[in-house]
């Protein structure tokens, strides 16, 4: 029989009797001309394909339902489709080129035949478990994933280094789950098609790297020649069978890529940036550019985003993180992002794509994703509705002073902590003043607490907001003439622990005089407030939605002594409960606990108005602290900043999401200097002196979490001026 005549029947035959068969004797003289590929392969009524995005795996039995035959034999109804449709595949690459030398032919025909056989096998098997071919939907997805090659390399890269090497995987995972079951003829026959599958990818690899460009490395060229919807993502399964890869010729590079390369294969993904410089963009405008440690910082921490994303979505970066760094974070139990760069990110657009993620909505965001935004699918975005001169406002620390002021004076308070009196001498004045000198406010910030409520601070305590030099000056009087001696002027917008002024000489120096009066003409207005004597810091993260505002918990918060960030962290209770830190100022407050938590709940409700107001929808982080005044006594300030974007709180709150049940946890950054003082030449040292020091221990299943230990979430030897690392400890004391 001539090859093309068995290929022809083969991919237009309706009956599986006809589609199976393959006589001994096949020869190729008569090749014939090239053939288009049909819109689908000829087949009995009952196995025409469902409609496409009808569900490829609905109904898909697990491993934990193989018990029952019935559910045994569905899976096998898969697995006869998949072999099914490869052998139409490879007698319609028989068909498309002709011309394609004879030994890759031959090699096509013989794989042709093994295909059959593992259909026959696998209908077989299935009669047995009671299931009969074509009762159940079928895919059509290989087909169409598939069918569209121009050339016999997309067919070796599409179908022998896609899914007949993903089938490395599934076939071994799936005669482990079989054998588990008891289903032992089952298992042995998953083991033989496993066998032939090596010689399979071995097959195409041999013709792929035949016909790849000199000088390209097998990924290279795999991740070229694959079209979306295919992506290196469907060439793997469960888990990376690297022993049966390597027994297929693939080489250490190409199987290590694999491991850790991730795109959606299906779920639209949504897309994930670190844009930590908005805030500048906003303050200064195009004219904005970071300072050269800002700038290497942010290049450090770039992937970032990788923490805060689900498996499969889009992280935009300059440079992809190595290849072994994300092994080691996949091995710590880390889901793997797919990563795309930025210089491409318009290329998204030709994607369905889920939500726009950046670390911040500001003018850069959105220059970037406004190609993006008419490819969403899980949100309607305009380039107004994403960042407007309102949705500016709420980055303003002037908005969150008066925010702060509102909800101070809100009759609705209720059982909730009220404010304080204010007082004449308090944190920062002169000491030892007696609770008798304390003057009462007027209006609603004369409230006196019910017994057992907590003590907030006084509305005098909040910052004010200026536009020019005598207001300024006048705000600094009135503040130290209520006993504050110390006083700290902010910009209004600013980058965290920049762009503020500490005055603690009794005088404001004319150089002090200049920088804000340079402020306010470059139109950059100016917060007043006293300097209080912190006790414990901390913050509380939101996530706005159309749905409201969530409280999703809370984190500790150290920073330095100009109020740059250092570290958060999180206990084991932090959806709900405040840190240990903050409840300790409280011990003596009956049902300080529940009290914090409510006030926090009645805070979201305020700002969920003012969010819907504006229409913005994402991560919120407000940042709050205790402080003691003068006569010794703690108070809470509930809203020191509120930043609209992504912080490294939020950050810490999703990673804890990895940790084991009971532990506590510690994100921080570690600069050059702690580099020093740990006598580490550089931060590749430096990780390896923790990881040495505290190794990590995982624990529980199907996903094993960290019990204790520390994980770098930057690359050690890609970072210049910061590394990010996360400690996980069954004990908050050394945290």
């Amino acid at each position: 029989m001539e090859l093309r005549d068995l290929a022809e029947r083969v991919l237009f035959a309706t009956t599986l009797e006809e589609k199976l068969q393959c006589p001994d004797t096949v020869t190729d003289e008569q090749p014939g001309a090239p053939l288009a590929a049909p819109a689908m392969p000829g087949r009995p009524q009952e196995l025409i394909f469902k409609p496409a995005g009808a569900g490829e795996k609905s109904g898909f039995p697990g491993l934990h339902r193989l018990d029952d035959e019935r559910e045994r034999g569905r899976l096998l109804h898969f697995f006869a489709n998949h072999e099914l449709l490869a052998t139409e595949l490879m007698a319609l690459v028989l068909l498309r080129f002709p011309d394609a030398p004879a030994a890759f032919r031959r090699g096509v025909l013989q794989t042709l035949r093994d295909e059959q056989e593992h259909t026959r096998w696998y209908l077989a098997r299935m009669r047995a478990c009671g299931i009969t071919f074509g009762e159940l939907p079928v895919s059509g997805y290989f087909w169409r994933a598939v069918s569209g090659m121009g050339s016999p390399m997309d067919y070796v890269a599409g179908l022998s280094l896609t899914f007949e090497q993903a089938n490395l995987d599934f076939a071994r995972h799936f005669a482990r789950g079989f054998a588990a079951a008891g289903d032992a003829d089952t298992a042995k026959l998953l083991d033989q098609i496993y066998r032939d599958e090596i010689g399979h990818v071995a097959y195409g690899l041999k013709w792929f790297r035949r016909w790849k460009q000199p000088g390209q490395s097998d990924w290279e060229a795999f991740c070229q020649q694959l079209k979306f919807p295919l992506s290196p993502q469907r060439a793997k399964g469960v888990s990376l069978n690297v022993k049966g890869r390597r027994a297929a010729g693939l080489d250490a590079e190409f199987i290590a890529e694999l491991d850790v390369f991730a795109q959606s294969k299906g779920r639209t993904p949504s897309v994930f940036i670190f844009n930590p410089f908005s805030e500048g963009r906003i303050a200064q405008g195009r004219s904005f550019t970071p300072v050269k440690h800002q700038a290497q910082l942010a290049r450090d921490l770039a992937a970032l985003p990788m923490f805060l994303c689900r498996q499969d979505d889009v992280v935009l970066v300059e440079q992809r993180p190595a290849v072994e760094f994300l092994s080691a974070l996949k091995q710590a139990g880390f889901p793997l992002p797919e990563f795309a760069e930025r210089k491409n990110c318009s290329a998204l657009a030709a994607r369905k794509l889920g939500h726009l993620r950046p670390w911040a909505w500001g003018p850069d965001s959105v220059e970037l994703f406004a190609p993006l935004f008419g490819s969403l699918t899980g949100e309607v975005r305009t380039a107004e509705a994403s960042f407007n001169s309102d949705i500016a406002k709420l980055y303003s620390k002037a908005w969150s002073a008066e925010l702060l002021r509102a909800f101070l004076t809100d009759d609705g308070t209720g059982d909730a902590p009220v404010p304080a009196a204010s007082s004449r001498r308090v944190a920062g004045g002169a000491h030892g003043a007696a609770a008798s000198e304390r003057e009462p406010r007027t209006a609603a910030g004369s409230r006196r607490h019910d017994v057992g409520a907590l003590t907030l601070c006084s509305v005098e305590e909040v910052g004010t907001a200026v536009d020019t030099l005598p207001a300024a000056l006048d705000a600094i009087a009135a503040i130290r003439a209520r006993g504050h001696h110390r006083v700290v002027v902010k910009q209004a917008f600013g980058l965290a622990g920049h762009n503020a002024l500490r005055l603690w000489e009794p005088q404001v120096a004319e150089s002090q005089r200049r920088w804000m009066e340079k402020s306010l003409e470059n139109g950059r207005p100016l917060v007043v407030e006293p300097w209080l004597e912190r006790i414990a810091d901390f913050s509380v993260q939101f996530e706005m939605s159309t749905g409201g505002l969530q409280l999703l918990g809370y984190t500790g918060l150290l920073t330095d002594t100009r109020g740059q960030f250092v570290a958060n962290t999180a206990a084991p209770q932090h959806t709900r409960a405040v840190p240990s830190a903050v409840l300790e100022c409280f011990r003596d407050h009956p049902g300080s606990p529940a009290l914090l938590h409510r006030l926090f709940l009645k805070l979201a409700t305020r700002l969920t108005a003012e969010l819907k107001t504006v229409g913005y929808l994402g991560p919120i982080g407000v940042d709050a602290f205790v402080y003691r005044d003068a006569v010794g006594e703690a108070r809470l300030k509930p809203v020191v900043e509120i930043n609209p974007r992504y912080t490294m709180g939020r950050l810490t709150l999703e990673l804890m999401k990895r940790t084991a049940p009971g532990t506590h946890g510690r994100f921080r950054l570690v600069n050059r200097a702690s580099l020093r003082a740990a006598s580490c030449e550089d931060f590749v040292a430096y990780s390896r002196l923790l990881c040495e020091a505290d190794p990590l221990r995982l624990e529980g299943a199907p996903v094993p979490k960290i019990r204790a230990g520390t994980v770098c979430l930057n690359d050690p030897e890609q970072a210049q001026a910061v590394l990010a690392v996360f400690e996980v400890l069954p004990q908050p004391k050394s945290l």
